[in-house]
């Protein structure tokens, strides 16, 4: 699994860089602050939810600080996703580095 930190996942975004952004929080914290553009799947639903996702696709799962995302990630490769990137830092990391206006929780 590979790992991206906010700063790198903001300039690839900034290019246009085709990713498929899943975001695995809870509708809550999704609600309080979130990254553009990410689709909403809380962890729970991912399983069940999976054919929703382009296993082709490059794929980086959000969540609040990391553990939940690796979590997921490891469950996408394991289901054949081929490019599967976990945020370092989760949106805290993204809300203290990259976005200073986005709330922290």
């Amino acid at each position: 699994m590979k790992h991206i930190a906010p700063a790198e996942l903001k300039a690839r975004l900034a290019a246009g860089d085709k990713l498929q952004l899943l975001d695995v929080r809870e509708a809550w914290e999704h609600q309080t602050a979130c990254i553009d553009g990410a689709l909403l799947m809380p962890m729970g639903q991912v399983a069940a939810r999976v054919a929703e996702l382009d296993p082709a696709a490059e794929t980086v799962v959000i969540c609040h600080h990391g553990g939940r995302s690796m979590q997921v990630a490891g469950l996408l490769e394991r289901r054949g996703f081929s490019s599967v990137i976990n945020l370092t830092g989760g949106v805290d990391a993204w809300a203290r580095t990259v976005d200073p206006s986005m709330p922290v929780y």
